[in-house]
């Protein structure tokens, strides 16, 4: 109840102040190392190195040059995205992963410019077919929850 007391405040307050026309709220968790997900990860990337990462991943190809050799894909990790660009009741099937999040910053903060040591080998959260779509007209809708329930609170329309 923590948690969701915490993401409800902290999403009602955003949504309520001027910030919000602009503002991607990205909640995602890396909490239970997935011992809830029934599917073993894909390894798409390789790793050299036995002290940052599992034996599984030595044996898979080294598809992606990065930092450290990090191995990739891991766990499937749930990932939700609020924001007045978010499409609305929409689940993507595009590929992402922990650093669509990252590539989402460097694609819109950086234009494009990676930081040193990224490790980006899943589409952008604003991707075709992604979660977020900048293309269309912005839902300014702002839906105010109350924070022991989750339940719709009232809709504030621009």
């Amino acid at each position: 109840m923590d948690e969701q007391r915490f993401i409800v405040d902290t999403v009602n307050q955003i949504e309520e102040s001027s910030y919000w026309s602009s503002t991607a709220i990205i909640i995602t968790y890396d909490d239970s190392d997935g011992w809830y997900d029934h599917v073993p990860p894909k390894i798409v990337n390789g790793s050299d190195d036995l002290s940052l990462d599992t034996a599984m991943c030595q044996d898979a190809p080294k598809t992606v040059s990065s930092a450290n050799a990090r191995c990739g894909l891991g766990q499937r990790l749930p990932l939700v995205v609020i924001s007045p660009y978010a499409r609305a009741d929409y689940v993507s099937a595009n590929l992402t992963d922990t650093t669509s999040v990252v590539t989402f910053i460097e694609d819109n903060r950086l234009h494009g410019e990676r930081i040193p040591g990224s490790y980006a080998i899943s589409g952008s959260l604003d991707a075709p077919g992604g979660v977020l779509d900048f293309a269309g007209r912005p839902n300014l809708t702002r839906v105010i929850l109350d924070p022991d329930t989750g339940a719709v609170v009232r809709c504030l329309r621009p």
